[in-house]
């Protein structure tokens, strides 16, 4: 099973990678708020195999809220990215 923790893991690490060159290199904004949003999500993958492998509970509550406020701030963030456009 340690094996398929660490591949799980390090899928992730490379996906995060290559999220974190969308966001450097995103052309526009909302190109970046995905990739941000993107790359929170793969944080909590990350955390939560972390978690199924040392096969602890106490960290959930926290995995949740850290999604809970990554699904926000990305409807917040394109609110206002459209907000913006829609004023030129």
């Amino acid at each position: 099973m340690n094996v398929v923790f660490a591949v799980t893991l390090t899928m992730v690490s490379v996906a995060g990678l290559l999220t974190t060159v969308r966001l450097l290199r995103g052309p526009g904004a909302l190109d970046r708020i995905v990739a941000l949003d993107m790359l929170v999500t793969l944080i909590v993958a990350g955390a939560a195999t972390g978690i199924a492998a040392r096969r602890e509970t106490t960290s959930l509550p926290v995995l949740v809220v850290l999604a809970l406020l990554a699904f926000v701030g990305t409807v917040t963030a394109a609110y206002l990215v459209e907000r913006r456009e829609g004023m030129r």
